[in-house]
Protein backbone atom coordinates (compact mmCIF):
# COMPACT_ATOMS: atom_id res chain seq x y z
CA UNK A 1 0.00 0.00 0.00
CA UNK A 2 1.11 3.54 -0.73
CA UNK A 3 2.10 6.05 1.93
CA UNK A 4 -0.66 8.41 3.08
CA UNK A 5 0.61 12.03 3.04
CA UNK A 6 0.15 13.49 6.53
CA UNK A 7 -0.50 17.08 5.37
CA UNK A 8 -3.76 16.17 3.60
CA UNK A 9 -7.31 15.49 4.80
CA UNK A 10 -9.28 12.49 3.54
CA UNK A 11 -12.79 11.14 3.09
CA UNK A 12 -14.08 7.63 3.68
CA UNK A 13 -14.81 7.57 -0.09
CA UNK A 14 -11.05 7.87 -0.83
CA UNK A 15 -10.77 11.52 -1.87
CA UNK A 16 -8.09 13.81 -0.45
CA UNK A 17 -7.89 17.57 -0.14
CA UNK A 18 -5.46 20.26 0.87
CA UNK A 19 -5.97 22.88 3.58
CA UNK A 20 -5.05 25.63 1.10
CA UNK A 21 -7.54 28.06 -0.39
CA UNK A 22 -8.75 27.12 -2.89
CA UNK A 23 -8.58 23.50 -1.73
CA UNK A 24 -7.19 20.96 -4.18
CA UNK A 25 -9.09 17.66 -4.45
CA UNK A 26 -7.95 14.30 -5.78
CA UNK A 27 -8.34 10.58 -5.18
CA UNK A 28 -6.00 8.62 -2.97
CA UNK A 29 -3.29 6.27 -4.16
CA UNK A 30 -5.26 3.48 -2.48
CA UNK A 31 -8.28 4.29 -4.68
CA UNK A 32 -6.14 4.67 -7.81
CA UNK A 33 -4.51 1.28 -7.15
CA UNK A 34 -7.91 -0.37 -6.61
CA UNK A 35 -9.33 1.15 -9.80
CA UNK A 36 -6.50 0.01 -12.03
CA UNK A 37 -5.60 1.99 -15.15
CA UNK A 38 -7.65 5.19 -15.21
CA UNK A 39 -8.79 5.96 -18.77
CA UNK A 40 -11.41 8.73 -18.41
CA UNK A 41 -12.36 11.53 -16.01
CA UNK A 42 -15.64 13.41 -15.84
CA UNK A 43 -15.09 16.40 -13.55
CA UNK A 44 -17.31 19.27 -12.45
CA UNK A 45 -17.01 22.45 -14.55
CA UNK A 46 -15.41 25.67 -13.36
CA UNK A 47 -18.13 27.67 -11.62
CA UNK A 48 -20.13 24.59 -10.59
CA UNK A 49 -21.32 24.38 -6.99
CA UNK A 50 -20.33 21.14 -5.28
CA UNK A 51 -21.75 19.78 -2.04
CA UNK A 52 -19.81 17.83 0.58
CA UNK A 53 -20.61 14.13 0.38
CA UNK A 54 -22.38 14.42 -2.97
CA UNK A 55 -21.32 12.97 -6.33
CA UNK A 56 -19.57 15.56 -8.50
CA UNK A 57 -17.95 13.44 -11.21
CA UNK A 58 -16.89 10.02 -12.43
CA UNK A 59 -13.64 8.20 -12.90
CA UNK A 60 -13.45 5.34 -15.37
CA UNK A 61 -10.80 2.67 -15.38
CA UNK A 62 -10.22 -0.48 -17.37
CA UNK A 63 -11.99 -2.32 -14.50
CA UNK A 64 -14.96 -0.12 -13.58
CA UNK A 65 -16.63 3.27 -13.35
CA UNK A 66 -16.62 4.95 -9.92
CA UNK A 67 -18.20 8.12 -8.62
CA UNK A 68 -16.16 11.04 -7.33
CA UNK A 69 -17.56 12.62 -4.16
CA UNK A 70 -16.80 16.18 -3.15
CA UNK A 71 -15.19 16.35 0.30
CA UNK A 72 -16.34 19.97 0.68
CA UNK A 73 -19.08 22.37 -0.35
CA UNK A 74 -18.15 25.35 -2.47
CA UNK A 75 -17.49 26.57 -5.99
CA UNK A 76 -15.13 24.87 -8.43
CA UNK A 77 -12.39 27.31 -9.45
CA UNK A 78 -10.22 25.07 -11.64
CA UNK A 79 -10.07 21.59 -13.12
CA UNK A 80 -6.92 19.71 -13.96
CA UNK A 81 -6.94 19.74 -17.75
CA UNK A 82 -3.71 17.76 -17.79
CA UNK A 83 -5.36 14.87 -15.98
CA UNK A 84 -8.45 15.09 -18.21
CA UNK A 85 -6.17 14.85 -21.27
CA UNK A 86 -3.99 12.15 -19.68
CA UNK A 87 -6.00 10.28 -17.00
CA UNK A 88 -3.03 7.98 -16.31
CA UNK A 89 -1.63 10.84 -14.19
CA UNK A 90 -4.16 9.81 -11.53
CA UNK A 91 -2.37 6.45 -11.30
CA UNK A 92 1.21 7.66 -11.65
CA UNK A 93 1.00 10.71 -9.35
CA UNK A 94 -2.32 10.80 -7.45
CA UNK A 95 -1.11 13.35 -4.87
CA UNK A 96 0.70 15.56 -7.40
CA UNK A 97 0.07 15.96 -11.12
CA UNK A 98 -3.01 13.69 -10.87
CA UNK A 99 -5.10 16.12 -8.78
CA UNK A 100 -8.68 16.58 -10.04
CA UNK A 101 -10.14 20.01 -9.22
CA UNK A 102 -9.90 23.05 -6.93
CA UNK A 103 -12.71 24.49 -4.84
CA UNK A 104 -13.37 27.73 -2.95
CA UNK A 105 -14.61 26.05 0.22
CA UNK A 106 -17.70 27.26 2.09
CA UNK A 107 -17.96 24.21 4.38
CA UNK A 108 -16.37 20.80 4.80
CA UNK A 109 -17.96 17.40 5.14
CA UNK A 110 -16.69 14.75 7.54
CA UNK A 111 -12.94 14.54 7.02
CA UNK A 112 -10.32 12.11 8.26
CA UNK A 113 -6.74 12.73 9.31
CA UNK A 114 -3.98 10.80 7.53
CA UNK A 115 -3.84 8.36 10.48
CA UNK A 116 -7.60 7.84 10.47
CA UNK A 117 -7.59 7.23 6.71
CA UNK A 118 -4.64 4.87 6.99
CA UNK A 119 -6.49 2.93 9.71
CA UNK A 120 -9.62 2.82 7.49
CA UNK A 121 -7.77 1.24 4.57
CA UNK A 122 -5.73 -1.10 6.75
CA UNK A 123 -2.43 0.78 6.58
Amino acid sequence: MSAVPSELKYTAEHEWLTDSEPATVGITANAADALGDVVYLELPAVGDAVTAGQVCGEIESTKSVSEIYSPVSGTVTEINGGAVDDPSLVNSDPYGEGWLFRVDVTSAGPLLSAQEYSDLVGG
